[in-house]
């Protein structure tokens, strides 16, 4: 069974950090490309960051460059995304997601629940 389990989520502060946590199980890790995505409520969802197979190529949309950060520790089939410098609009359910292409796209293959990160200002 195809698991992405995402944690981590919580309230900060405005300038606060929190690490997400994707944990992956169910299918060959390595072969897949994770990214995060971020719905905000009454908002269309929204590709935040993505760690690419193979070359371990990272994406970031614009409003998150320098703030956050994503890695992967295949070892242990889980990708983390550090966020730092955190601003009310971030405020969103943030889910993982794999396909098995070299990049993320918007029809992500395998789909985790989400873990809620709210920024207090």
């Amino acid at each position: 069974e195809v698991q992405l389990q995402a944690s981590g989520g919580g309230l900060v502060q405005t300038g606060g950090s929190l690490r997400l946590s994707c944990a992956a199980s169910g299918f060959t890790f390595d072969d897949y490309s994770i990214g995060w995505f971020r719905q905000a409520p009454g908002k269309e969802r929204e590709g935040v960051s993505c760690i690419s197979r193979g070359n371990g190529y990272t994406y970031y949309t614009n409003t998150v460059k320098g703030r956050f950060t994503i890695s992967s520790d295949n070892a242990n089939n889980t990708v983390y995304l550090q966020m730092n410098s955190l601003r009310p609009e971030d405020t969103a359910v943030y889910l993982c997601a794999a396909v098995m292409l070299d990049r993320c796209v918007a029809a992500m293959e395998f789909w985790g629940r989400g873990t809620l990160v709210t920024v207090s200002s």
